[in-house]
Order: structure tokens, then sequence, then C-alpha cells
């Protein structure tokens, strides 16, 4: 296969050959993503989205035991408090029933904080969607993950790469007999932008809604292998009755 297990461990989806960020990014505009969250187990290991003033939605293989994890809202500088930071711990993880760590097919889960966090200018929620995305609809992902596709360096500042969701015939194309209802991918055939190693669980955000869980990919923004995520759009029924649940 793909080394699916070795991805869900390091926390994976995809980054840039030849340029040097994200994989092939920049560094985001200081808290230009207010609903990116780090979760936090003595060090960043994933992302998280903040849906509302409890609950962050990140990736299921990104689980951990929810008394070890700390989630950290309102970050930038990763290593240097700023003063934006809220740090929160967590009460309860619900992931998806249907989970599959071999496949990552249901890649997701919801994380409900300890207590409510303190929305302002640098914490903010971000939209879940109405609408899945149409192949074409540019789209930002963040993280703080492996910034090369050969080797291994972590920013300290958040960094942020444009990708365009891909159409399910080239998604499909790529990764032939891998591709679930569940998933989309994000993009370029020739590579060279990407999410990496670190990102898992962080947000695909399209004209400020978001579409996409980092869940896994091939390498790192490698050529015909762009980064998969979790079709946000195709599990909300799960997510609203989870959240009317346990909220």
């Amino acid at each position: 296969m793909i080394g699916l297990i070795v991805l869900a461990l390091l926390g994976a989806a995809a980054a840039a050959p030849t340029d040097d960020r994200i994989v092939g990014g920049y560094e985001c505009s200081k808290h230009g993503q207010p609903w990116q969250v780090s979760i936090n187990i003595g060090y960043h290991y994933c992302g998280g989205s903040l849906i509302n003033d409890q609950w962050i939605i990140s990736a299921a293989h990104c689980w951990q035991n929810p008394y070890t994890q700390i989630a950290v809202l309102g970050d930038h500088h990763i290593w240097v408090n700023e003063g934006t930071e809220q740090y929160m711990s967590v009460d309860a993880i619900y992931w998806h029933e249907s989970y599959d760590y071999k496949t990552l097919d249901f890649d997701i889960m919801l994380m409900k904080l300890s207590h409510k966090a303190t929305l302002n200018q640098y914490v903010k929620p971000v939209a879940l969607p109405t609408a899945c995305p149409t192949a074409g609809d540019m789209c930002t992902v963040s993280g703080w993950g492996n910034i090369y596709s050969d080797e291994v360096f972590n920013p300290f500042n958040l960094q942020c790469v444009r990708v365009p969701i891909m159409s399910d015939k080239d998604c499909e194309g790529s990764y032939p007999g891998k591709i679930t209802d569940r998933m989309v991918c994000a993009g370029y055939l020739e590579g060279g932008k990407d999410a990496c190693q670190g990102d898992s669980g962080g947000p695909l955000v399209c004209n400020e809604v978001l579409h996409g869980i980092v869940s896994w990919g091939q390498g790192c923004a490698l050529p015909n292998y762009p980064g998969v995520y979790t079709k946000v759009c195709s599990l909300m029924p799960w997510i609203n009755d989870t959240l009317t649940r346990y909220s």
C-alpha cells in the first residue's frame, strides 16, 4: 500500500519538493487563520479547527487519550508565548464509529473542550459547509507540519498554502480504489504544494468554510499524489448529531 499507518502515526497529508514551506507555501498572516488549533501532548503533533466556542474538529488518526492533550488556540509562533494563546484541556473525544485506521475512511473526530473558549480577534470558529466544494475552488491549508518533501524541518510560525479542489476523476486516478465518498483531493498533479507530516487534522478552508481535514497522502507534494482530505460536507449529519447529543 502506501504506508498509511506510518502516515497516520506521523500525522499526515503531503508537502512541496522545490519550495520551502508547509511545503510550497508561505507564512500565514498573523492570526489570519483564527480557527487554527495546535493539539499538543508536550509538543505539537496535530492540527485542528475550532468550530464553536467549545468544540474542535480534527482527524480520527490524531486520537490520543484526551487527558494527555492540550488544545492551543490563538497561536502563531509555536514556541513563543505571544499573549494571544488560550491553553485548553480536553474533556472528551468522539471519533466516527465507522473510522477505519487501515484505509483512513471516516477520518474525523470531535474534541470537546473542558470549558468554553473566549472568542476574539485571535480565536474565532470556522464555518461548516452547507454544500460540498466544487472542483477548481481555491482553498487554504494551514499548519505547523514539515515544510520539506525530502527531509524534516518543522517551522515555528504557522504556514499556509493555497491549493485547488481536484476533480473526483483526478483524485481517483492518483489513488485508484482508495478514495471513498468521505474523501476529497486538493493540490496539483505536478506536485509542489501540499500539507505534510504534522499538519494532520488541520483545516482545508475554501471561501471561509471548512471543507477538508488534513488526512493522508503518498509522500508530500509529490507529482501525481495530491493531498487527501476528509470531506466535511459528507459527514455533516454525524457532526450535527454529535454536537446535539453531547453539547
